[in-house]
């Protein structure tokens, strides 16, 4: 049973996030309609706006699967609410740091500043770069200590061995690991990992800021632990939802609740190895890169998406096959995520693969495959347990008509979305481009449409935020 204050921060989570989800959908349509050219916005205002969307909805969802594991880490192991509670103001200031470098500074190097575009920027305030750094060094010393203090709890009553699960590789084993906590420990472990490098990488870019050129760095090791750690946390928020699914989609569907089988405890364990190295099929284009490594990358891309992936997949499809359940909307949008992050992932092993790599490199098959997987997805999976979470505590579980329709507007509105992005890709329109020259004409048809259905999936956003939120705000100002 979580505590009254456990509730009120989870509450607070929720709707900051859904909140900073709204404005960045804003900044997402804007950069639509200035490639459509419906609108007319500066090259900087649009490479600004692209730094924090991008940047924006990697830290907002991150910090939702986080806020979700945990309240349900409660029912495993005491959480510290002093950590939750500076995570929280960290992230605030972080992002308020951010949007300043952005909005205020003009910082516009895309949420992945690959080394060395945030010294060679033109037209952003002198600061910027500095405040953008700092900003991210807020928020990655708060994700860093709530990641940690979640693994000390962890591991305060499981240990590693358990933690991890290697005793289900065995039969009949004597402690049972539930699926939740090996997911959990799995992710940590990679987020840790990830922000670890990422500590290294600010490191390095406060070293040459600092040194009045007299020290320069390596640009492949910049970008390589770079996308270390973007990848990484990109991928790991995603097994966080994925965790809370394991949890509570039998729960809330009146199964019996998932155990943890040898095929599951490999399968997480192999994911762990996989996903630490898929991220070098994102330097294939560094001929300088060792060759070793490319191969690793597509090995990696290709084996990460197959053991959580098919796991998941045949978790969930023996669940609901001939099979009466108690569908809500809880379980209704995890069923429906995990059918998003599916196909995301599938375009995502269409583009690792290096003969295909060298067509879909930086085309708009690329926003693509990770938009699925985000806003088919992982937004799916964290919008389950926002309501699940807000109707905790009230008798409201049944699926209302309206809600059904505001369910539609979001696949409708995302499908087109994404259909967009796909033609695109195939097209061979170039990503990042803030308008599209003559020759690429379709490029902005296509993003005035993607514009429009975007829009469709702003107000089905709109109407969950307001949902959600009166419901938390009533847990929050509650005095029970």
């Amino acid at each position: 049973m979580a505590s009254i204050k456990l509730n009120k921060i989870t509450s607070v989570w929720i709707i900051s996030v859904l909140l900073l989800f709204i404005v960045s959908i804003v900044l997402g349509i804007l950069m639509r309609l200035n490639q459509g050219e419906v609108i007319s916005q500066s090259p900087i205002t649009f490479y600004s706006n692209m730094t924090t969307h991008g940047l924006t909805m990697i830290g907002i969802w991150f910090v939702a699967g986080m806020a979700a594991v945990n309240y349900i880490m409660e029912r495993y192991v005491k959480t510290s609410y002093t950590v939750n509670v500076l995570a929280l103001v960290l992230t605030v200031i972080g992002i308020l740091m951010f949007w300043a470098s952005t909005f205020i500074g003009h910082f516009h190097s895309a949420w992945t500043f690959l080394y060395p575009l945030p010294f060679k920027e033109m037209g952003s305030e002198t600061w910027a770069t500095l405040m953008f750094l700092g900003s991210l060094t807020v928020l990655g010393v708060g994700w860093l200590i709530w990641s940690i203090s979640l693994m000390t709890q962890i591991l305060k009553k499981y240990s590693i061995s358990q933690a991890f699960a290697w005793q289900h590789l065995r039969k009949n084993p004597t402690v049972e690991t539930p699926p939740f906590i090996l997911i959990t420990m799995i992710t940590l472990v990679g987020v840790i990992a990830c922000l670890l490098a990422a500590v290294v990488l600010l490191v390095l870019f406060y070293a040459e800021y600092f040194s009045n050129g007299n020290f320069v760095n390596d640009a492949l090791l910049m970008k390589n632990l770079t996308y270390f750690f973007g990848h990484t946390i990109a991928n790991e928020m995603l097994y966080l939802g994925l965790a809370v699914i394991y949890e509570l989609f039998s729960e809330v569907s009146g199964r019996p609740k998932w155990k943890t089988t040898w095929y599951v405890a490999l399968a997480w364990n192999c994911t762990l190895v996989f996903i630490l190295t898929a991220f070098f099929h994102h330097l294939y284009m560094d001929f300088v890169q060792p060759q070793g490594f490319q191969i690793i990358g597509q090995l990696a891309s290709y084996f990460a998406s197959l053991p959580a992936a098919g796991v998941t997949v045949f978790s969930i499809f023996i669940a609901v096959y001939r099979t009466r359940i108690k569908w809500s909307l809880t379980n209704l949008l995890f069923f429906i995520g995990v059918i998003g992050w599916v196909i995301g992932g599938l375009a995502a092993v269409i583009d690792s693969t290096i003969s295909n790599n060298i067509v879909l490199h930086n085309t708009l098959w690329v926003p693509a495959h990770f938009h699925t997987y985000n806003a088919m997805g992982n937004v799916l999976f964290s919008l389950g347990f926002f309501y699940w979470f807000s109707i905790q505590f009230s008798d409201k579980t049944k699926i209302k008509k309206s809600t059904t329709l505001t369910l539609a507007l979001l696949l409708i509105g995302g499908i087109g979305f994404l259909l967009a992005f796909y033609i695109g890709g195939a097209e061979s329109i170039p990503r990042r481009y803030s308008i599209y020259p003559s020759e690429l004409s379709i490029g902005a048809s296509l993003a005035t449409i993607g514009a429009g259905f975007a829009s469709i999936y702003f107000i089905a956003s709109l109407i969950f935020f307001f949902n959600i939120s009166k419901r938390c705000l009533k847990i929050l100002f509650s005095s029970s």
